[in-house]
Parts: structure tokens; C-alpha cells; sequence
């Protein structure tokens, strides 16, 4: 489905992305590990042309990207919930959730609300929360806010990038329960973590990036028993 092939992006004179190379097949829940600075965000920023490669190209089912706007990219079919939520602080519950169905174009009310529901399926908390402003909630609830507003455009592919960032760990499996169960309803999810466990505890495959490259990419059983994944990112 997705297909980035030695790609590297820039920030100014600064090299972010070093020749990364990346497969997300459909279905799957593909995982990105790192520390700060890795590179992670930069790649989900360069896959939705926020950002421009300096070099490499980016595939989506077998169509180039890599120098399309990002609304195109949207109607496409991807769609970014970014790191720290951005949730619109002056809308409430449902008129973010509204927001998010935007690039689908004009759509009639019932299949809105039809849509609108099955966030509230997957995420109870915000049904009571519908009318309330989205600033005003959780951080936890904000979360489920950001996703469920980027699962309103019905996308192909879903990018996560730090969803359990600041969350407490209750939260965290919750949430990871969750992305588990958008990919059993049929969303590939390429999922940026720093949370190594869970994101690679709820993955098929994963990737470890390490200042702007790649240098490990393994089913993420491996990974989970790698020494050295183990050491810098499980705390074993």
C-alpha cells in the first residue's frame, strides 16, 4: 500500500530523513520506533507533503506522492492524527468530528452521523461529551478526539504519530486497544510510538529508527527479543 524508497528529507541545511526506506502492506499495523529526533514525525509529515523530499520517492497504491499537495494526498486516502492532538479549540466534540470528514467533499446527514456513531462506538467517553468543547476535555479524551476526527475521512491508511504521548497507563492500553480494533475494521496503520513496547506489542512488523536512518526493520516478535532494541528501548 505505502512505499518509501530511500528517502531524505531536509530542514533547511539540516538532514532529517537519511535514506529511508519503509513498506506498509494493507492490512497491517506497521510500527516506527525511535528516540526524539529520530526522524519519525518527519516522515509522517514528508508521506502527507507537508514536508518535500530532497531526494527518494514515496508510493501509495502504486501512484507516486512524493510532490503532490497534501489535499490531494488526503483524498487519496491517508489521513494524520498529529503529535500533541491539535484539537480546534474553539469547536466542540462533534463539529471537530465534522472537521475531519471535510476532504470527503459534500456528504449527506445520515451518513455523517452513521460515521459520527461508530467514533462513539469506539469511543464511548466522547458520546456524552458530543456538545462540549473539544480544548475542554481530557488529555485522554482529547486523544480519542484527534483520532476519531482523522477516522472520519474514511481513509485507507491512518498515520498515528505519538498517540499515548502523556497518557497514563490505563489510558495507554485502552487506546492501544482500540487502534487494534480500527485495524480489524479494515484501516492499515503505520503508527509512530515512543512507547517501544506497546507500539511493538500491537504491531505485525516494525522499523527502529536512529538519527534520521533506519537500522532496524524485523517482525516485531524479533524485535521485542532483540538485544539491542531491548536495551535502548524496553529498558531490559
Amino acid at each position: 500500500m505505502l512505499k518509501l524508497n530511500e528517502v531524505s528529507t531536509f530542514y533547511d541545511k539540516v538532514q532529517a530523513l537519511k535514506g529511508i526506506s519503509l513498506i506498509v502492506s494493507g492490512g497491517e499495523i506497521v510500527s516506527v520506533i525511535g528516540a526524539n529526533g529520530a526522524g519519525k514525525s518527519t516522515m509522517l509529515l514528508t508521506i502527507m507533503g507537508v514536508l518535500r523530499p530532497a531526494s527518494g520517492s514515496i508510493e501509495f497504491l502504486n501512484q507516486r506522492i512524493d510532490h503532490r499537495e497534501t489535499e490531494d494526498i488526503l483524498l487519496m486516502g491517508i489521513s494524520l492524527v498529529p503529535e500533541g492532538r491539535r484539537i480546534f479549540p474553539g469547536l466542540t466534540v462533534s463539529e471537530n468530528l465534522e472537521m475531519g470528514a471535510v476532504p470527503r467533499g459534500k456528504i449527506i446527514k445520515v451518513e455523517l452521523d452513521e460515521d459520527m456513531e461508530e467514533v462513539f462506538r469506539l469511543f464511548p467517553a466522547l458520546r456524552g461529551r458530543k456538545n462540549q468543547l473539544g480544548w475542554s476535555l481530557s488529555g485522554g479524551e482529547q486523544q480519542m478526539l484527534a483520532i476519531g476526527r482523522g477516522i472520519m475521512s474514511r481513509p485507507k491508511l491512518l498515520l498515528l504519530d505519538e498517540p499515548s504521548l502523556g497518557l497514563a497507563p490505563v489510558l495507554v492500553e485502552e487506546l492501544f486497544r482500540t487502534i487494534k480494533g480500527i485495524n480489524q475494521r479494515g484501516t492499515t496503520i503505520l503508527l509512530v510510538e515512543q512507547n517501544a513496547f506497546m507500539a511493538l506489542k500491537s504491531a505485525r512488523r516494525g522499523y527502529v529508527f536512529e538519527t534520521g536512518r533506519c537500522i532496524l526493520s524485523d517482525e516485531t516478535e524479533h524485535l521485542l527479543g532483540n538485544e539491542k532494541v531491548k536495551k535502548a528501548y524496553l529498558g531490559a
